[in-house]
């Protein structure tokens, strides 16, 4: 998953999103839930697809100038640009520092997705899926700890309509087969940082700080918190 950076006076929290977000633009923040925009987006995921440039244009657009209004310079983009067409869009709108790719094994991967559980009552998101992956001589070489709800929650879960196996796999397959060429546009433009994620976030934030070069900054324990 690539995150997208520039660091004019991003601050630790906003690098915590790193470790947090979700796959994609937060459309959830601009778009109501009534409006027209609202249901093509939801028909758009439950199928498994990618929301088209247009969409996503127009998303990222309303955003950075809500943003903008209030004085913030830089930003964060998690998950965009996902063709070689938004990055050139992007590249000539705006200055990109560094371009992070966060890597994670596919059948990790999946297993997450699937998963994944919403409380039908108070809509919290957690993750049943304990991913404990052993090398080839048995000793442990990727662990993922469920999020597990509380109590009062664990007999409310209810499944996502578009998380099941087909579904996922095929978004990742269209995944895979378009960000190989954004990879390359940045990679060749020496942007593009390649991120193995070791683990959950307590075993991957403090390598990713390292990697970010803010593994000093005051903030470091209590925002992987």
């Amino acid at each position: 998953m690539m995150k997208t950076l520039r660091n004019e006076e991003n601050s630790l929290e906003e690098v915590a999103a790193l470790a947090e977000e979700s796959n994609g633009l937060p459309s959830s923040t601009v778009a109501s839930p009534l409006t027209p925009l609202s249901h093509s987006l939801a028909e758009i995921v439950n199928q498994g697809k990618l929301v088209s440039d247009e969409i996503i244009i127009n998303l990222l657009s309303k955003r950075l100038e809500a943003e903008e209004a209030k004085g913030q310079s830089g930003f964060i983009l998690d998950g965009f640009p996902r063709t070689i067409r938004q990055a050139e869009i992007l590249e000539g709108v705006m200055d990109i520092d560094l371009v992070v790719n966060l890597k994670l094994r596919e059948e990790a991967l999946l297993a997450k997705c699937l998963g994944r559980r919403i409380c039908s009552e108070c809509g919290g998101n957690y993750n049943v899926a304990c991913i404990d992956i052993k090398g080839g001589d048995g000793s442990p070489e990727l662990y993922m700890a469920p999020l597990l709800p509380p109590p009062h929650c664990a007999s409310k879960l209810i499944t996502r309509s578009d998380d099941t196996e087909e579904v996922v796999k095929e978004r990742l397959r269209v995944y895979n087969e378009m960000s190989r060429p954004v990879e390359e546009f940045y990679h060749s433009r020496g942007k593009l940082l390649e991120f193995d994620l070791p683990g959950g976030i307590p075993e991957s934030w403090p390598k990713l700080l390292r990697a970010l070069n803010l593994d000093n900054h005051e903030y470091t324990t209590s925002a992987a918190a």
